[in-house]
């Protein structure tokens, strides 16, 4: 397994669970410095960052790009791929393309989280997992030209009612023939949705392709209750060889998160 740190260059997001901020020659440095293997980048849009400039940055420091992600298109923009406005849906559709091509040339996949959106209203549950579906099939082909997967994020109930447990992401990709698209196994969302962990990360070992690693606070991990041996044990059992990536609250300030994590990592994953 791979370490990653999570970096926030969006000011809307303030106050969101990401361990850096804003300074990303700073988080880089930083990263390093822990012994991070790579970055997780969350940026307002593709031209936020450079990436000449980001390919210097991470070559400087030994560093790897683990993920980019797209949030941004819904706290920004307020888009969504189920949005009941196909005009919308084609803009969020096109956003998260242009965010693929960001993070494709790095080998960095991009991760579908609150861009699901949820179903409601004149929207249907059917309808919306319809159009999600449609979404990753097409965001999915288009992430395949640079070899690597789109990535799709289970949330918990409160944030999502389309997918919220790892067998019911595997049975959606499944169904619907969803190809190159892998899932997202966070472990603040899986403490509130999975009955076991540790069951849900085995029931999704051959589409598992991210992990957020975190405490069931969302604090950083080992802050918590959250019980990693188990986890750490189911990994392990299923091969995981990608990414475990600090998703966190900046508590009780960024550097010690970091810290705290990749302390974390090296005792139970590493």
């Amino acid at each position: 397994m791979k370490s990653a740190v999570t970096v926030s260059l969006v000011k809307e997001a303030e106050g969101g669970p990401f361990v850096f901020w804003h300074d990303l020659p700073a988080a880089c440095q930083k990263a390093a410095d822990l012994g991070y293997d790579a970055i997780e980048l969350f940026a307002p849009g593709p031209d936020a960052v450079d990436p000449a400039e980001l390919k210097a940055l991470l070559a400087q420091h030994g560093l790897n790009l683990a993920a980019v992600g797209t949030g941004a298109g819904m706290v920004i923009q307020k888009l969504s791929l189920t949005d009941p406005d196909a005009d919308k849906r084609a803009q969020a559709i096109h956003f998260v393309k242009t965010m693929i091509d960001l993070g494709g040339p790095f080998g960095a996949p991009a991760i579908i989280g609150s861009m699901q959106g949820k179903w409601g209203g004149d929207v249907t549950k059917e309808q919306a997992l319809g159009w999600l579906a449609d979404a990753l099939k097409e965001l999915g082909q288009h992430a395949s030209q640079y070899k690597i997967p789109l990535i799709y994020e289970p949330l918990n109930r409160y944030e999502t009612n389309l997918i919220c447990t790892m067998s019911d992401g595997v049975y959606f990709l499944e169904q619907a023939g969803i190809a190159n698209v892998v899932l997202l196994a966070d472990l603040f969302h899986m403490n509130i949705e999975e009955d076991d962990i540790a069951h849900g990360l085995k029931a999704a070992a051959k589409h598992l392709g991210h992990v957020h690693f975190v405490d069931s606070s969302r604090k950083p991990a080992g802050i918590g209750h959250m019980d990693y041996e188990p986890i750490a044990a189911a990994l392990k059992e299923i091969g995981y060889d990608k990414y475990a990536s600090a998703e966190a609250f900046p508590w009780p300030n960024p550097d010690d998160a970091a810290k705290q994590t990749i302390e974390s990592f090296n005792k139970y994953l590493k």
